[in-house]
């Protein structure tokens, strides 16, 4: 069972890239997102999403999504970051951090100036890192990612637990597909109370059905003579790209020569 996302990333005109060469451009990428100054990093989600979209030819629809849902995460951050509150007697000392403020009772809620850079910082960071990691995810299958980590010298274990933990979360969401559209079919979500023993029927099922799955996989595995580790193999020719080598080290050279800049 193939993830959404492997399915696009298996068919994309970017696939026909070394791996390893992706894998490096997103490094370096993810290296300066982390700590470059945050117009830099706008910078870099905007060139990794022009990757997206206009080389790799994601739809706009599904990268949006995921960018949201990253931003969905950053903004359950943003109130602990940005409300801050103290004692009234202790309103003075910060004065030149609060931008507005509200007493209630004997403490003084305030949203903080500090609080509002850092959220600032974290978006644009967030927003950089993320963008990064999804342009190797939508134009590198996992498969060709596992092989070049256990070509650089990666313990075997680990990678193998990064295809096992994959390939059950596509096991894992094709069953809740299946038995969620099931449900539905028969009005389980209709009221409040239908939708809690729905929704619990869903969770119990699902385990079983994932269980049931993880025993056919060691029988599997067992059958075709698993001597403890797991290997993939693709036929795939790779095809460098003078192009894209031009424009990634023209691209970050000048990220951070603009960074330098900035930093002045």
């Amino acid at each position: 069972m193939r993830l959404w996302f492997d399915h696009l990333s298996q068919n994309n005109p970017l696939r026909i890239l070394p791996p390893q060469h992706k894998m490096l451009f997103v490094l370096i990428g993810l290296i300066i997102s982390l700590i470059a100054h945050p117009p830099i990093q706008i910078a870099i989600t905007v060139w990794m999403s022009i990757g997206v979209v206009n080389y790799a030819k994601i739809p706009i629809s599904i990268y949006s999504k995921m960018l949201g849902l990253a931003i969905a995460f950053w903004l359950t951050s943003v109130p602990a970051l940005l409300i801050s509150i103290i004692a009234v007697n202790q309103q003075g000392a910060i004065q030149g951090d609060a931008l507005s403020g509200l007493t209630i009772g004997s403490y003084y809620l305030y949203l903080s100036y500090q609080g509002f850079s850092q959220i600032t910082l974290i978006f644009s960071r967030t927003i950089a890192t993320v963008s990064c990691v999804y342009f190797l995810l939508f134009t590198t299958p996992l498969t060709e990612i596992l092989q070049v980590l256990r070509r650089l010298g990666f313990p075997v274990i680990l990678t193998e637990l990064l295809l096992l933990m994959y390939r059950f979360i596509g096991i894992l969401l094709s069953s809740a597909s299946e038995i969620w559209n099931a449900q539905q079919s028969r009005n389980g979500y209709s009221n409040h109370k239908r939708w809690l023993y729905s929704l619990s029927l869903l969770i119990t099922q699902l385990f079983q059905k994932t269980m049931i799955h993880y025993r056919q996989l060691i029988l599997t595995t067992a059958s075709r003579g698993f001597n403890g580790e797991l290997r993939v193999w693709s036929s795939q020719n790779y095809h460098p790209s003078q192009r894209y080598l031009i424009e990634a080290t023209l691209g970050y050279l000048v990220l951070i020569i603009l960074n330098f800049q900035l930093s002045r």
